[in-house]
């Protein structure tokens, strides 16, 4: 345990100094605070949890191929948007305004405030008292439609019983979540200030690991073939074979 008292005051440590980080480590959350070469390191550290969860994202698919009416509502849902996402015209606005909603909502649950919200086809931004590595690149692994598809359903079903409809469910759930992955690679292929600003390898990283984490908490959650605590303790142990895999190398 650090002795904040014997530490430095915060305003007389440059912020390339490990000191800063010391007596405020809450600072490693402001993306204004930490430099990019530290998240650069952060980053390669994490390389290894990322071969893990793709592991354990394979286990935990093939250990839920049993729930065929399951996958099969989701991906006939995913086929009808990505029939859309390719005939007809891309409906930005619908992702600019979750996209920046999405920021927001991340802003509200670490305890910010919301300034300013604009949202347009052509773009949109918002203005936040509180910005950090997860509030800018929350749009780009957290599905809000999906998940306001499944809060809607949740309330439905504990109110008003909707299980003759849970195949609508998901049905409109794989078309939520295509539609969050189709349109984020879509927006991710022009220049994003948001990765930009905590640099490429660390944002690829934590929104790689972001998504898998989403699938790995929401396929078990949805198939109800593997439990959620099992499916992360594969994750630990398949990152823990990469490790070990490494250190035999090294």
């Amino acid at each position: 345990m650090t002795d904040r008292s014997k530490l430095p005051p915060c305003n007389s440590v440059p912020l390339h100094d490990p000191r800063f980080y010391l007596a405020r480590p809450w600072a490693l959350l402001n993306n204004r605070a930490v430099p990019k070469w530290c998240k650069t390191i952060v980053a390669v550290l994490l390389l290894p949890a990322c071969v893990g969860a793709l592991s354990t994202l394979w286990l935990v698919l093939r250990a839920s191929g049993k729930a065929d009416t399951i996958w099969a509502a989701a991906l006939a849902g995913a086929g009808c948007w990505l029939a859309i996402y390719l005939l007809l015209p891309k409906p930005m606005w619908v992702y600019v305004f979750g996209h920046e909603l999405t920021h927001a909502l991340w802003t509200w649950l670490l305890g910010g405030r919301v300034k300013k919200f604009k949202a347009s086809a052509k773009g949109g931004h918002v203005l936040v008292t509180r910005n950090n590595f997860v509030v800018a690149l929350a749009p780009y692994f957290f599905p809000l439609y999906a998940a306001l598809i499944v809060l809607v359903f949740v309330a439905g079903h504990w109110l008003w019983n909707w299980r003759p409809y849970i195949v609508w469910f998901h049905l409109l759930l794989g078309a939520a979540y295509a539609f969050h992955l189709t349109l984020t690679w879509h927006i991710l292929k022009s220049r994003q200030s948001d990765i930009i600003e905590h640099g490429y390898l660390f944002s690829g990283v934590i929104i790689f690991l972001g998504n898998i984490a989403v699938l790995l908490v929401g396929i078990p959650l949805l198939a109800a073939q593997v439990g959620v605590v099992q499916a992360l303790g594969w994750w630990l142990e398949c990152t823990a074979q990469v490790l070990h895999g490494l250190g035999r190398v090294l």
